[in-house]
């Protein structure tokens, strides 16, 4: 049953959605995995999706599955690339690793519209300006 389950958190590891460079025309993108823990991750996947309105029409993107292998401790990788035009969607990336020998997974969901500049900070590991999700904890 589900409550006998572990709970399992997921800590020190995050999503970032990445501003890899700018020109006058256009800006680019980049989605990384970021690991701040002391441990690497196995076996890891993600699958992204968008979905939403726009003008008034239901829209959802593509399902993409991602497998990552193995993401060393206080390390990052690449996910995918992203389109601005996606920014005003919900993005949401699902994540699954092994640390361990045991599954964890988490839901991380931009929410429409959360990708802009007021929302951006620093990236942790890659020092780059983006819009960060997740639970991180001083080690």
């Amino acid at each position: 049953m589900k409550k006998d389950l572990p709970e399992n958190l997921v800590e020190n590891i995050a999503i970032a959605i990445v501003m890899e460079s700018a020109t006058p025309e256009a800006k680019f993108w980049k989605v990384y995995l970021i690991n701040l823990k002391n441990d690497a991750l196995e076996t890891v996947l993600v699958s992204s999706k968008g979905y939403g309105e726009k003008d008034g029409e239901k829209i959802k993107t593509s399902i993409l599955r991602h497998s990552i292998g193995n993401v060393p401790a206080k390390s990052f990788i690449e996910i995918e690339l992203i389109d601005e035009q996606v920014f005003g969607l919900t993005n949401e990336y699902w994540l699954s690793y092994y640390l361990g020998g045991q599954i964890f997974d988490k839901k991380f969901i931009f929410v429409p519209e959360s990708i802009v500049d007021t929302n951006m900070t620093r990236v942790p590991l890659l020092n780059k300006p983006g819009v960060l999700i997740g639970h991180l904890i001083n080690n």
